[in-house]
């Protein structure tokens, strides 16, 4: 009887530790690098309250922008190792995982965000988000930072201006044929050592969307911007492919759901915030913005296209031609 007693006692204690470890929250830590005013900051707080909203009690959402807990260059080894559950980092930071994604990083292939946006919606770019799982990661959906523009501390023209300058650039081989092809000097650097960098004129310049150059201030210590809108920087919300599908069926749908719904909300903001920003830095008067002509953007669509045939074999011809039909 004294035996039943335990097994019976054993058993309920085991139930009751069962029942604690399903009623307890799940964590989510979403890290990532840029400012919480930028599209991106915008977009992870929305999935934080929305997440929350829908699963109550059931999911937790720790949110660590500005690099707090992982910068971009090692966030998704920390992801791998179950450190971390959600990042953002650039497109251009996935190339050690798959080639594929330096379709993003191409000079002047796409002519506007809403050509974007149609490749990442249309199948190729859908699939694109796929191409991770072999490295056990599993791309959730696309967030827009907009077009990037080229600062510096000198006026830049045409491509001979740029000549010489030691430019900041992602993690990205493609970034840096960029930059050899007009001559200058490219540096693979964090991204929250840009301002430092730009400071002391350790570099020249950067290339970044209106977002970041207002909300990072790099337009206090750059004399000049300009509108090349000669690339795209987009991220890509990534998530550990064995943790996601840890999750119960019913709780990855609504997490799903959430996301779709923040990344929406994201990109509404990035287009709002691409023109008040870059209004806001004009007003300021710390940088002068440079519009150049149609001529002018010529010579650097000439001199930079070259990089689409040297990573044409690597990313995939049928990829680059999806993106430029994206354009029509």
């Amino acid at each position: 009887m004294r035996s039943l007693t335990k097994a019976v006692t054993l058993a309920a204690l085991m139930f009751a530790g069962a029942t604690t470890a399903i009623a307890a929250p799940v964590t989510i830590k979403f890290a990532h690098v840029v400012a919480e005013n930028t599209p991106k900051g915008q977009m992870a707080l929305k999935f934080k309250e929305l997440a929350e909203q829908r699963l109550p009690g059931k999911v937790n959402i720790e949110v660590y922008p500005n690099s707090q807990l992982f910068g971009d260059d090692k966030v998704l080894e920390a992801m791998l190792l179950g450190d971390v559950q959600l990042a953002a980092p650039s497109l251009s930071k996935f190339q050690k995982y798959t080639p594929e994604l330096q379709v993003f990083d191409l000079p002047f292939l796409f002519k506007d965000m809403d050509a974007v946006d149609r490749f990442q919606q249309g199948p190729v770019g859908q699939k694109l988000l796929t191409s991770l799982n072999k490295r056990g990661l599993l791309g959730l959906g696309y967030i827009h930072n907009g077009m990037k523009q080229m600062s510096a501390n000198k006026p830049l023209r045409v491509p001979a201006d740029a000549g010489g300058l030691k430019f900041r650039v992602m993690t990205s081989d493609v970034l840096v044929a960029q930059f050899e092809s007009i001559d200058a000097i490219p540096l693979k650097k964090p991204f929250s050592e840009v301002f430092t960098l730009l400071q002391t004129k350790a570099i020249d310049g950067a290339e970044n969307p209106w977002s970041n150059i207002y909300s990072k201030k790099f337009f206090e210590v750059q004399d000049y911007i300009t509108e090349t809108n000669h690339g795209v920087l987009d991220y890509m919300v990534v998530t550990s492919a064995r943790f996601w599908k840890s999750l119960p069926d019913n709780v990855r749908t609504e997490l799903k759901g959430a996301m779709d719904e923040a990344i929406a909300f994201g990109n509404k903001v990035s287009d709002e915030k691409a023109m008040s920003d870059r209004q806001r830095i004009i007003d300021s008067r710390r940088s002068t913005v440079i519009e150049i002509t149609e001529a002018e953007r010529q010579q650097w669509v000439d001199a930079m296209k070259p990089v689409w045939k040297q990573f044409e074999r690597k990313i995939g011809k049928d990829i680059i031609e999806a993106a430029v039909q994206a354009n029509k």
